[in-house]
Formats: C-alpha cells, structure tokens, sequence
C-alpha cells in the first residue's frame, strides 16, 4: 500500500480517537462516578463543613421553620447554625444524602409501568432516625422522646422520569465504549500510519487538547449553573457541590492533558535527528576509548 493510501485512514482513525476522549471521559464520569451510592455519600460528606452549605441549609430550613411555626426567622437561623456544628447534623447529612441518591437511582432503573405515575419520594425517617441515635449517644436531654415521622419529601416530578432514565441509560452504554472505542481507534491509526512517530505526536496532542477543552467545559458550565440561580445568596453553597461533584472530572481533564504533553514531548525528543539525540550520540562516541596502537618490535643484537 502506498503511503498516502496509508496515511489518510490513518489520519481518520487518530481524528476520531482525539474527538471521543473528552466525551468518553465525560460518559464514564458520568456513569461510574455519580451513580454509585457509597461514592456519591463519601463524595458530599465533606461537604457538610462547608461554611456556605451550612449557612445555605440554616436559611432554608430557619425560614421553613419559622414559616410553619410562625417564630422569628432570624433567631431559628442562628438555632439551626449551630446544629449544623454538631455530630448529629453531619450524620443526618450523610442519611440525607444516601437516601435521596438510593431513592433517584431505584427510580432510573425501575422499568416497572407505572413507575412514571407516581414521583420519587424519599422518607424523611430515614434522615431523623440517624440523628435521633446520634443525639441520644451524645445524651442530650430529651433527644429519645424525639419523633420519628414518617413524611415523604418529592425529589423528581413523574413526568420528568422517562427522559432522566432514557438519558441513564444512554450514559450507561456510553461510558463503557466511548473510552474503548477511543483507545482502538487510536491503536488502529497509530498501526496504520506510514509514520508511527508522527501518529503518536498527533494522537497525543489530541489528547491533550481533549483535557483541555474537557476542562474548560466544566468551568463553562459551572458558571452557566451558578449564573441560573435565582438565589444569589445560595451560590456559594451550589458551587461547592459542583465543585466536589465535579472534583474527578476535572482531576482527569488535567490528567489527560498532562499524559498527552509528555508523550507528545517524548515522541518529540526521541526522533532520530532530534537535537537530544545527537548529544547523546556524541557523548557516546566521545566516552568509547581510541584503539591503541600496537607496540613496534624490538631488534636484539645476538
């Protein structure tokens, strides 16, 4: 085969490699990153101590109080800020957030049909439960006599389930070939190409810009979110949880970046006629010792 013949194939095959990394890494992310429990529970855990998370749940939950009891509003916020620096309050996060993520993930992957008739829910027992124990460890007076009630609060609206679970399951799939399908185009090109050294450089600088541009997204997107908010005041803590939700995309934005640059930067240095090259060339020659000449003979007068 001629070499343009091979060239263009394989030049094809590295464009559609570069093209899939960000939105493979995206997929998987996506797919493996935010659907399982335990992850997603460690993954906001942190976050709890957030001084705008707390004050964002102490105004919410200090003006829903108020609203039902018809107290000062000011005075539950300060009441409900110093719960959120106790024990109890970071377990009932913890139960918060594992029941609200188990609740949403049995309703992506219920195919039942009358599934989408009814919202998903999740029991608010589940959250004062924990803390109930929690307070009653710290033996805090009164905390046993505390009710459990058994309320449930909507999470997802029922018509808005069939396009969530459409798109998870397009995530599912998607997660697992993109990543795969990028890596074999990449190994298919780079075999195919009339110049394997140029198709690495290129590849791994489609890669790199891949990262970069997966990077830039998440940072575009997280303004976009922010700026959608109507309650500025509330900002703070919604970027906190992006950030922290988004913590392993970015972590593999620059990952992929990083990868990319040094393999393009190896491929560079090592080429046959690369200055590095030729001063290691020359070092060699300069370090192999000169064959010594052999000793003339000696005349004897018998």
């Amino acid at each position: 085969m001629s070499r343009s013949l091979r060239t263009a194939p394989s030049a094809v095959l590295v464009a559609l490699s570069c093209l899939l990394v960000p939105f493979g890494t995206l997929a998987a992310w996506a797919a493996y990153g935010l659907t399982d429990t335990r992850d997603y529970v460690t993954t906001m855990a942190p976050l709890a101590s957030d001084p705008a998370v707390r004050d964002a749940v102490a105004d919410t939950v200090g003006d829903e109080i108020a609203r039902e009891a018809g107290m000062n509003p000011l005075f539950l916020r300060d009441a409900v800020r110093s719960f959120t620096a106790t024990r109890a309050y970071r377990t009932a996060w913890n139960a918060g957030n594992e029941a609200a993520h188990t609740a949403v993930m049995r309703a992506l992957n219920d195919e039942s049909a009358d599934r989408d008739s009814y919202p998903v829910t999740v029991d608010l027992a589940a959250v004062t439960s924990p803390m109930k124990r929690q307070l009653t460890a710290d033996h805090v007076p009164f905390a046993d006599h505390l009710p459990v009630r058994h309320t449930r609060v909507a999470l997802l609206p029922p018509d808005e389930l069939a396009v969530l679970r459409k798109g998870y399951h397009v995530l599912d799939v998607a997660g697992f070939w993109l990543p795969l399908a990028a890596v074999l185009f990449a190994a298919a090109g780079i075999a195919t190409a009339a110049c394997r050294r140029r198709a690495v450089t290129a590849t791994a600088l489609g890669t790199a810009l891949g990262g970069a541009l997966l990077g830039l997204a998440v940072a575009i997107a997280r303004r976009l979110t922010l700026s959608d908010l109507p309650d500025a005041a509330h900002r703070p803590a919604a970027g906190a949880v992006y950030d922290a939700l988004t913590a392993t995309l970015r972590t593999a934005s620059w990952l992929l970046l990083a990868l990319g640059l040094t393999v393009a930067a190896t491929a560079w240095l090592t080429r046959p006629h690369s200055p590095a090259v030729r001063l290691l060339r020359r070092r060699r020659v300069s370090a192999t010792p000169l064959p010594t000449a052999p000793p003339e003979p000696t005349r004897v007068r018998v």
